[in-house]
């Protein structure tokens, strides 16, 4: 049996939301493109706010309208259409089975994403994720309880590690590799694939590979009897309960000790390093390949923002951006190019998008702490800041550009903020 120790929640504290009452992701993405239409109407949204202009006398989702102000009504700086940049985990169906449940975010779902994809899993204590492989390779990010997770190598030295809240993990694309559900509740993971059409139900699974094969194949390969060979999965297993597990010692001495130990480490514990930036407004905290070699292909923040704080304004030059909004409330503008911008608001569970180099913000709006991923498909994380630019050029050049004398320009901060107190 496991000896594991039962773990809080990375994020202590935060509930359970439910479902709203919407009928599907689809439907959901008609309600969404319907206000994103509506926007596009409104760039004189400031004229209108005195009179009847903005009145809506017909039926409303008082919900959704709450939970996303500034998408039906922008702010007047909003202009034309860049796209899906948003779209909720809580809109996509869950394929629920004995022992946990899995459901995610492709660009079937958010078109605009082409590089990234994610899935949310939960696994009950002792259940499996059933080992599988597939073609992308695969991040991921424990937001609740614990797991034993272990991948091979193609030399067959085999990884075996036990993750809790906070803990990362990097498994490469064809690599085969198990999740099991530790602990009194198991536990429940972002995953984050590196191809934007990558769907969860498309993996190599163990269970199908070994049941359409013939016997006699089989046989001759595993010198298994036939006898053996009746009594292999018929179909996949997918998720399923099991046994918890042995200590992860007990596991690591029975496949053969140190001399089938990996010499890769394909976990990272994120949650307890010490944070890469921090200021009033906040904290966070940077993976990539620099300080976690075997993430190749996905780098990743975990934000932290303090009620009124914000991600300053900025961009990323190596990648577009897929973010995961663990909690708290927040709202996001980005700006492209021909004056088109648009204003997004955001609450847990939510998957945002920022197409590649566009500029952005990122602002708490609610009254608790702000806390979200954001990753790119990239090996290093890399960002560009507005005022860091503004303040390294020649006064003169900043002066000609931005209609602000020498003296006033020094009111804008030197140094890369990342974090920005409110």
């Amino acid at each position: 049996m496991s000896d594991q120790n039962e773990e809080k929640p990375f994020l202590d504290g935060v509930s359970r939301r439910s479902f709203l009452g919407v009928g599907s992701a689809a439907l959901a993405t008609v309600a969404m493109a319907g206000l994103t239409a509506n926007a596009q109407q409104r760039d004189d949204t400031a004229k209108a706010e005195g009179d009847n202009s903005s009145s809506d006398p017909g039926p409303e989702n008082r919900v959704l309208l709450k939970q996303n102000p500034h998408t039906n009504t922008p702010p007047p700086t909003d202009h034309g259409e860049i796209g899906p940049v948003w779209y909720s985990f809580d809109l996509s169906r869950k394929r629920v089975e004995e022992g946990g449940w899995t459901h995610q975010v492709t660009q079937r779902e958010l078109p605009t994403s082409k590089d990234l994809a994610g899935v949310n899993m939960r696994l009950t204590s002792g259940s499996f994720r059933e080992l599988h492989w597939h073609t992308a390779n695969e991040w991921a990010f424990m937001e609740y309880g614990t797991a034993r997770v272990s991948v091979l190598n193609p030399d067959g030295t085999m990884f075996i590690d036990d993750v809790g809240p906070g803990d990362l993990w990097f498994f490469p694309a064809g690599y085969p590799h198990s999740i099991q559900g530790l602990g009194k509740d198991g536990c429940q993971f972002l995953l984050v694939f590196d191809e934007g059409n990558f769907s969860e139900d498309n993996t190599f699974l163990l269970s199908e590979f070994v049941a359409h094969i013939p016997p006699d194949i089989l046989t001759k390969n595993s010198r298994l009897s036939p006898s053996d060979i009746a009594k292999l999965p018929k179909e996949q297993l997918y998720i399923f309960p099991a046994d918890l597990p042995q200590s992860l010692a007990a596991d690591k001495a029975a496949i053969g000790g140190s001399r089938v130990q990996a010499p890769q480490q394909y976990t990272f514990k994120m949650g307890s390093m010490a944070p890469t930036f921090t200021s009033a407004g906040g904290e966070v905290r940077v993976v990539d390949s620099s300080n976690f070699p075997a993430s190749t292909t996905v780098a990743a923040g975990l934000v932290r923002l303090k009620p009124g704080g914000m991600r300053e304004l900025h961009w990323h030059p190596n990648a577009t951006e897929w973010q995961f909004w663990l909690s708290g409330k927040g709202r996001m503008t980005i700006v492209m190019p021909e004056g088109r911008a648009r204003t997004m608001d955001f609450n847990a569970n939510d998957v945002g998008f920022v197409p590649a180099v566009a500029g952005h913000y990122i602002e708490n709006t609610g009254t608790e702490d702000l806390v979200f991923l954001e990753m790119f498909k990239a090996p290093r994380f890399l960002d560009i800041s507005l005022n860091n630019w503004i303040r390294r050029m020649p006064p003169e050049m900043a002066t000609s550009h931005l209609n602000l004398d020498a003296e006033t320009l020094k009111k804008i901060p030197s140094e890369k903020q990342a974090v920005i107190a409110g």
